[in-house]
């Protein structure tokens, strides 16, 4: 624990919701929800003005519809939340060589390291004015003697504030806290805790390390005990480690026939050795995850003789994993990884490549028509007109028109405002049929919001 509240915390509030109100004029002051359209989709980030009617991350898509009917939902757009996320990030690189970056929108900085130990309060709110002129964002910093302190003072701070954590008071500021607060106090851990008697980070100092080490073990108890206490030593680490590269799809009905679940499983295949790719990364194991109809969840692996980034070995690695799986019932959930991750590809499997030689032109077959199968509809190179699916917040461009958005779709007919990020009113809406040939799926436009320059 430090002496001065020289770690801060960043997060951004609300900010894939944010970034979608500062792009699209219309739905600024409005209540907008990001996330997953489908029927089984989930919240993955809700404006403000949709969390006043019980909106949250992580709740199912279909009851947020239902406590704020009006709300604009739209599919992420995670190209843009980068390129903004790369804006504010370039900022806290300014103040300190130590960010650990924790998501797109959220990083511990170690103030100390950029030698900014003496004012920690000014740089938190120049800090928070940088971001607002760079961005048009806001968000909320907090500042403490350690990382867990800070992350609890930004969440106080929300939205657009700051709470600085002076020492001396951390005892008294975690008492009254549910014990969800507590890094590795999960819903499992809290309701073992819970039917102990234990509900809040001031019963878990007072039950005492020894109760707690009773509860869950000498290792869960004595750390669940020393961070009730305020004690967190973990210094800011940047460019933390990742352990795998994993993608995964929740299907909107459950998939039952085997060679739909196996094209499924060569398309994330596919998606997750882009990823590895575009972090530089190669990987010894291949991992499948199954969620089936009724909930259970299966992971198989297999450990390769070498690491790879080859996306032929890691598709038919997964293709023999599924093949061990039963799914008689139907798959909810599909997911491949590759995990224990090196620097760099071996470049002896030869031995692999030989296996799969004779197989060769029938894969580059299998992966062009997956491409076609998996493509969004939000992708450059659309497919033919007939086949077009319009998802609501997807980017569009009219030979008439110019730049816009899908507001919705149905019926045969599709409707879009166009507007850009640097309209000051509102843009005018059109319905055309779903097959217009004049309207086309796009890259979005680059960002460029209010005092960026």
């Amino acid at each position: 624990m430090r002496s001065a509240p020289t770690i801060l915390h960043l997060d951004m509030d609300a900010f894939f919701a944010a970034v979608e109100q500062a792009a699209k004029p219309s739905l600024r002051g409005k209540p907008v929800i990001v996330g997953g359209l489908g029927p089984r989709g989930v919240v993955a980030t809700a404006s403000y003005e949709a969390r006043v009617h019980g909106v949250h991350s992580a709740m199912a898509m279909a009851y947020a519809r239902r406590l704020c009917p009006n709300a604009a939902y739209l599919v992420p757009r995670f190209a843009v939340y980068r390129q903004v996320s790369d804006v504010v990030m370039d900022i806290l690189a300014r103040l300190s060589p130590l960010v650990e970056p924790l998501s797109l929108d959220e990083a511990f900085v170690d103030l100390e390291a950029g030698g900014l130990a003496d004012e920690p309060r000014r740089v938190g709110e120049r800090l928070r004015a940088d971001i607002r002129a760079a961005t048009g964002l806001t968000g909320s910093v907090g500042l403490a003697g350690s990382k867990l302190l800070a992350k609890i003072a930004s969440e106080q701070a929300k939205p657009d504030g700051m709470v600085v954590i002076e020492p001396g008071t951390e005892r008294g500021l975690l008492a009254p806290l549910q014990v969800r607060t507590l890094p590795g106090v999960g819903p499992a851990t809290a309701e073992h805790l819970r039917r102990g008697g234990i509900t809040t980070v001031g019963d878990v100092v007072e039950a005492g390390e020894a109760e707690l080490v009773r509860l869950l073990g000498k290792a869960h108890g004595a750390h669940v005990h020393g961070m009730a206490l305020g004690v967190d030593e973990r210094p800011v680490v940047p460019d933390r480690e990742h352990k795998s590269i994993s993608v995964e799809d929740t299907f909107d009905v459950d998939l039952t026939d085997r060679i739909r679940v196996r094209l499924e499983v060569d398309r994330l295949a596919d998606r997750c050795v882009r990823r590895l790719r575009a972090a530089g990364r190669s990987g010894r194991t291949v991992v499948l995850k199954v969620r089936r109809y009724d909930f259970t969840t299966l992971t198989r692996s297999e450990t390769l003789r070498a690491p790879t980034d080859d996306l032929t070995v890691v598709r038919e690695t997964a293709e023999r994993l599924l093949e061990a799986v039963d799914i008689t019932g139907g798959v909810r959930l599909l997911g491949v990884g590759v995990a224990g991750l090196a620097d760099f590809t071996q470049e002896d499997l030869f031995a692999q490549a030989a296996e799969r030689e004779e197989a060769a032109p029938d894969a580059g077959d299998s992966a062009e028509a997956d491409e076609d199968a998996g493509r969004s509809a939000g992708a450059a190179s659309a497919p033919d007109a007939a086949e077009r699916r319009w998802t609501p917040g997807q980017d569009v461009r009219h030979t008439e028109y110019g730049a816009g958005w899908v507001q919705g779709s149905g019926v045969g007919r599709v409707t879009v405002r166009f507007e850009e990020p640097l309209s000051v009113v509102p843009g005018r809406v059109r319905t055309f049929a779903v097959t217009d040939p004049d309207l086309e799926p796009s890259e979005p436009l680059p960002l460029v919001l209010c005092g960026s320059g």
